[in-house]
Formats: structure tokens, sequence, C-alpha cells
């Protein structure tokens, strides 16, 4: 399903794209030649994947072009400087085409495609660029990950991800100079949320370069390779990551430990960045898909935090508990009961969770992807400062499938009656299905399939955690207020979101906020507020993007009644991939007007 896209010859550096040109019905053709709308849409839309191909080689590879396998991204702020300019000749060219000529699905692609290119602006315009890295993870760790998005079947292939290997210093010290004129110009990561950063890069330079997880490919070469080949490639693996890999990796971490940690901004606050306040409203909307002001969305957080706790209490009562509400948090993060006393028994409980639901599926989709996913620990790189756990996926023609990891690092810190919610928002019915969906899609343009919008993905993994209820989920008072932990985690994301970038909350405010309020670990407040302040805005998408989804079932179910069938209006929601919350809306609209008719 990952279609390559097709060659074309046009230049980015011209004074525009040539519209296609297709003969006029009954001329044949000899015919005269007319441009149409839907044409001139095609033809920017084909001309920009294949840019956004050839600048992301990476990107490339997982989206099942292999044309450049064998080359890394350049990522100076010059080819910075280059993209933008790129881009904006693209959006110029989106808005000379007439919109009234399009169809209505065409007229959502367009709008589409130009916000994304809008919003491409913008993050140069704040220099974004400046920022690869956050509290959590980064291009660096983002590399570490490249092997298993891979197509590793040939001789040729290995030479490919040799390259790779081989071009890594340079694409890591185009990095480091983008991090140093950050320094320069006061637009860094936080350096409270650096805590660490550098430490967690030990795995990726171990002194044996065979237990680097970049040469892991080479663990597993083809037993069908000619045993010289076999032999070759394992050995120019061993070579290019002691030679290339782990030098680019140590020089890094000692940049991160004597430069950019020492030398990053004392505030958190993004309104604290130059043009700061612009840049976060800008977030926001990016984030939330509205046009939503930090006023409103600190407010519905405030709401949303006092509608939930409300529902807590009286799961709480339902133990059997008769302390007060902190004295019920302080004994769910400290009973022993409530923790697993291995990786293994955590990796266990959430596949067995996951195994549930996945029988629960057809009860409520009328269509589900081709792609599986497994279960796996979070890798050891990343889990001091991750999140609990995370949908990661893979390309669906490849040999991997989807993954929902989970963090088995500090095992004390990672309570059971969480594990249902977690495991239904990453995995079924949430990201790895969601995903999935949107990439097996054949009939929405290439960039919309791959796109990722955060307030849809990240509300539809919300309203899949709510969704386990009608599934026969949370049948233990404590799993169910696990549940409501994790939707108050997420309204209580917009109160200390905001309150961090613009009200000019402290960091400890914010983990005091979370502790009191959700059923967290200390140590998930911390690392979950450290994300927050390295990634001001993203937060914002969960709750907003929950709330819109849930808005729309309930007016579907009041319009159409007995008629109303969460099958199909799952698959409504779901049919066109990620889209903005306004065009869920009218996706929603239209479902509902067809199925008044059926």
């Amino acid at each position: 399903m990952r279609i390559r896209a097709a060659v074309l010859t046009m230049a980015l550096a011209g004074t525009g794209i040539a519209c296609r040109e297709v003969s006029a019905p009954g001329t044949g053709n000899g015919g005269v030649k007319i441009r149409t709308a839907s044409h001139e849409l095609a033809t920017v839309l084909d001309a920009e994947w294949e840019w956004r191909l050839r600048e992301n080689p990476q990107f490339a590879t997982t989206v099942g072009d292999h044309r450049y396998d064998d080359q890394l991204s350049r990522e100076s702020i010059e080819d910075e400087t280059r993209r933008s300019r790129d881009t904006q000749r693209f959006l110029d060219e989106a808005g000379r085409i007439d919109r009234v000529r399009l169809t209505p699905a065409e007229q959502v692609t367009l709008d589409m495609f130009r916000a994304e290119l809008e919003d491409r602006i913008a993050a140069f315009r704040f220099r974004e660029y400046l920022l690869p890295i956050n509290a959590d993870s980064g291009f660096h760790s983002g590399f570490a990950l490249m092997p298993q998005t891979l197509r590793l079947e040939s001789v040729k292939d290995y030479e490919n991800y040799l390259a790779r290997l081989r071009a890594f210093p340079r694409h890591m010290d185009e990095y480091i100079s983008r991090m140093r004129k950050g320094l320069e110009v006061g637009i860094t990561v936080p350096r409270v949320a650096l805590q660490g950063a550098d430490t967690a890069i030990a795995p990726l330079m171990p002194d044996d370069p065979t237990a680097s997880p970049l040469y892991a490919p080479f663990r597993a070469t083809p037993l069908t390779f000619a045993a010289g080949d076999r032999s070759r490639l394992e050995a120019a693996g061993r070579a290019a990551v002691a030679e290339a890999v782990t030098p680019a990796y140590a020089r890094f971490r000692e940049f991160l430990s004597t430069t950019y940690i020492p030398g990053a901004r004392e505030t958190i606050a993004a309104s604290a960045l130059p043009d700061g306040t612009a840049y976060y409203g800008y977030l926001i909307k990016r984030f939330t898909t509205l046009p939503l002001t930090s006023d409103q969305v600190h407010a519905t957080g405030l709401a949303e935090v006092a509608r939930i706790r409300a529902e807590m209490e009286t799961v709480m009562r339902s133990t059997g508990f008769t302390g007060g509400f902190a004295a019920f948090i302080q004994m769910l993060r400290t009973d022993p009961r409530f923790y697993p006393r291995t990786g293994e028994q955590l990796l266990k409980e959430g596949a067995w969770i996951a195994k549930r639901m996945d029988a629960k599926l057809p009860a409520l989709f009328g269509t589900l992807p081709r792609q599986p996913y497994g279960v796996a620990p979070v890798p050891d790189y990343l889990a001091p400062k991750y999140t609990a756990g995370r949908y990661n996926g893979n390309p669906p023609e490849g040999s991997e499938p989807g993954y929902y990891w989970l963090n088995t690092y500090a095992l004390e810190t990672r309570p059971l009656y969480n594990l249902e919610a977690l495991t239904l928002h990453e995995a079924v019915p949430g990201h790895h299905l969601q995903v999935a969906l949107a990439n097996e899609a054949s009939d929405v343009p290439k960039f919309r399939r791959y796109s990722y919008i955060s307030a849809f993905g990240e509300g539809w993994g919300l309203y899949s955690e709510w969704l386990g209820l009608e599934a026969g989920f949370y049948t233990d008072p404590y799993s169910n207020f696990g549940r409501l932990t994790y939707a108050m985690w997420r309204a209580a994301r917009l109160v200390v979101d905001t309150g961090m970038h613009v009200k000019g909350w402290t960091r400890q405010q914010s983990i005091d906020y979370l502790a009191a309020n959700t059923a967290l670990s200390l140590h998930e407040c911390t690392t979950e507020t450290d994300r927050y302040i390295s990634w001001p805005g993203q937060a914002l998408s969960y709750k907003i993007g929950e709330l819109k989804i849930r808005q729309l079932r309930a007016r579907a179910e009041q319009a159409l009644g007995a008629k109303f069938d969460r099958r199909r209006f799952h698959d409504a929601v779901l049919a066109n991939g990620s889209v903005p919350l306004r065009v869920l809306e009218q996706q929603i609209d239209t479902f509902i007007k067809s199925e008044s008719a059926r």
C-alpha cells in the first residue's frame, strides 16, 4: 500500500510548477489543451511529495520508497532556509488553484495541504529548527531506531545502510551547529528539562561496537547471502559503528555536557523565547487545529479537572476506602500489589489486555487494518526519561509490525491500574489501529496518508481509552480509577501547559498539580512536566481532540437515534486518516446525512 511516488522532471528552482495539460473531451490527442483545477492540484501534490522524499531520505524509506536508502538528510541552517523557500513556492502554486472548481474532497485536500505548508513556514519563521531535541528524545535517538524501518533483503540494502552509518558524523555535526546557533540567539530547550539527557546517550556509544543498537542488522544477515558477503558486511558494520557512529555520539554527549546544557536557558516558558507569546499562540493552533486562546484552553482544563475529580471520588468510594483523596492516591503509589515485580510481568499484562481488545474490535469497527502489532519494552537508551508507553509504527510492507512499547525502567513507578487505559490508547483501538488504517488508505493523497495531526491522533487515543468502557474493560474499580487518572492527566495538561508557558507557573507547580490530581507516580509527574516544558503545546491536543470526537458522537447519536451504528461511526471518523478537527466535524455531518437517508 505504500506506493512509490512517480519520478517527476520538474525543477524546484524554476519560477513555477507547470500545470498538467489534458485534451478537451471529444478532441482526441490533437485537441485543444486545457488545464483543470483537479490536475493542477494533482501536479503540485506530486511535485511536493517528490521534493519531500528527496529532502528526507529517512522518511522516504519509511513510506516504502527506497531510491534514497544510501543517504541521510541535510540538516544545516542553510538547508532549512532553502527548504523554507521551496515550501513557499509550493504554497504560492497551491494558492493559484481555483478552489471552487475542485470537488468537495479535493477542496479538503487543498485546504489541508496549504495548512501543512503554512505550518512549515511558520515553524521556520519562529526558528523551531534550533530545537531538534526535547526532554526524552530527538534526532539522535530517532537515528538509533532506524534499523527497524529499513529494507534489508539484499547485499545492496546492507551497503546502503553502511553508507548511512558513514554519513552520520556529517548529519550529527549539522545538528550540533544548529544547537550552537540556538545558544547564541537564546532559543534552547530549558536547562531543567535536560537533566540526564547527556548520560542517557551512553547506550548509543558502547565500547564494543557490536553492542550498539545500530549494529543489530549485521547480527542477522540473511543466510542466503554468500559466506564472503556476510563476513564482509559484518566487518564493515563493526568498522562503521566504531569509526563513525560511536565517535559522533561521543561528540554529541560531550557537547551536551560541557556546552549545551550549561548554556541552555533557565526560563521554562515558551513565551520567554524571542517572540515567544506569538510562538505559543501558533503552537496552540498547530496542536489543537482550532482558533483557541491560552485562556480558553486553561479554562477548559479547569472545568474538566473538576468534572473528572467528581467521578474519581465516586469510584474511590466504591473500593471501600474510607480515607481522603490524597490518602487514596498515596496508597496507590506505595502499595506493592499495584506494581509489576518484573519487566516480563508488565509486558505480559499489557499483551493480555491488548489481546482481549483484539477480540472486541469486530464489534466496534467495520474496517480493520492488515498490519499486526507487537508488544516490546522501550529501548534502554530511551527508558529513563521516557513515558510509560508509546506506539512506534513501521512501514506496512516491511518485515516489522507496529509496536506497542512499555517502559520497564523503574518498575516501582509503573502502576498496573493504569495499564488498561494505556494499552487501549497506544495499541488498539488507539494508535496502532488508527495509524495502520491511515497508512493503508488508497483513496487519499500520499501526504495525507502519512501526516499525523496531533489533535486528531491523540484525541482518538484518549477517546479509545473511554471506549474501553463500552467494550467491557475497567471492571476492577482500581483499573477504572486508572482510566480516570489518565483522563484527569490529559485535562490537567491543559492547565499546566498553559500555566507554565504563559501564566508564570513554575516547574514545581506543575509537578505538584499533577501529583495532587492524578494517581501518576511522582516519577511520571516529573518526566511528564519536563516533556511539557521541552515540547510546548503538544500536550494540549489530547483532551481537546477527545472532547471534539465525543461531542461529534453525541451529535450523531442524537440525530440518528435507532439508526446510529457505532461501527459505522468509528469507520467514518477514521476513513480519511488524520484530519483537522473542523474537517472531522464536516466528515461526521456528512456521515449523519448519509446515515439518515439509508
